[in-house]
């Protein structure tokens, strides 16, 4: 059954691309071929929403998918997000200044040839709460909305706060923030945009890109006993465990990354894996202590 993505309905599961560059999200893949590949089998199985941005590679992700699929099919959703740019070396640098912001959605169409994307999220980089700043940043999305360059704005990696305060001058698609069963501090902004009808889209939802906030890496969450028993007992994988969890909240849309095809196939088939009560209250426990509300971005996935 499909979920809402804004004006969009999407299936619950979609595809982040970020995986589909070199090491560190930076440079071209080892196959390109192998890329577009993958790219083009997600959407055969059924996934209608792609995660992107333009600092992918940089540029590489885009021209992937655009080579992978325009003419684009009339139900995919592009979504991407500003706020950050590359240097030479790879690094991840601030670029949220309004009119960078701007350039930035700009950038994003010309490489994925298309005149208005899905979605755009605004990425915050700073861990200042909303102010004056936040507000200029805002007017910037809202101008690329009405100027017909996005059809919605999103949110990533943002407070309960930053949340609150763009809801009293915009509708938010989507809200993009580090979440998964062993770091919930997300929670309350998660359960507020249930409330509002708006899509959660956890970034890391297997654990990985969130170390320095303080979460486990993936291979620490995905070999927990809970997670290996309940899969073990399901005769499903930890991976599709962890992703049938964050299912189980009605809003969330999942946008697991992968290169492999094999792993493509496994994120995909947790639609499928009904967690019963049991598995529920085991799983509950492990996020204990982690239900927090944040108080400042976090999280490193770019």
């Amino acid at each position: 059954m499909q979920r809402q993505l804004g004006p969009f309905m999407v299936a619950p599961i979609g595809l982040g691309a970020m995986r589909l560059t070199g090491p560190n999200v930076f440079g071209p893949p080892d196959n390109r071929a192998d890329a577009i590949a993958l790219l083009r089998a997600a959407v055969d199985s059924g996934v209608d929403h792609i995660d992107t941005a333009q600092y992918y590679g940089p540029n590489i992700v885009n021209e992937l998918i655009c080579e992978a699929f325009h003419p684009y099919p009339p139900e995919l959703a592009l979504v991407s997000k500003v706020g950050a740019r590359r240097d030479s070396r790879g690094g991840v640098l601030v670029a949220d200044e309004p009119a960078q912001l701007r350039r930035g959605i700009e950038d994003n169409l010309r490489t994925l040839r298309v005149d208005q994307l899905a979605v755009v999220n605004l990425r915050l980089m700073r861990d200042d709460g909303p102010d004056a700043f936040f507000d200029d940043q805002l007017a910037a999305m809202i101008s690329a909305r009405d100027d017909g360059l996005i059809a919605a704005i999103g949110l990533s990696n943002v407070t309960l706060a930053h949340v609150l305060h763009a809801l009293r001058f915009t509708e938010l698609a989507c809200v993009q923030n580090a979440f998964h069963l062993a770091n919930r501090r997300s929670q309350s902004v998660l359960d507020e945009c249930s409330r509002r009808n708006i899509a959660f889209v956890p970034f890391a939802p297997l654990g990985s890109g969130a170390a320095s906030a303080g979460a486990a890496s993936a291979g620490a969450v995905l070999s927990t006993p809970e997670v290996v028993g309940i899969a073990t007992r399901l005769r499903c994988t930890p991976v599709q465990v962890a992703l049938a969890w964050a299912l189980t909240f009605p809003n969330v849309l999942l946008i697991p990354g992968t290169s492999s095809m094999r792993h493509l196939r496994e994120n995909l088939a947790a639609s499928g894996v009904q967690l019963d009560s049991e598995a529920l209250q085991q799983l509950s426990r492990i996020g204990d202590g982690n239900h927090a509300t944040i108080t400042k971005t976090g999280g490193t996935s770019p």
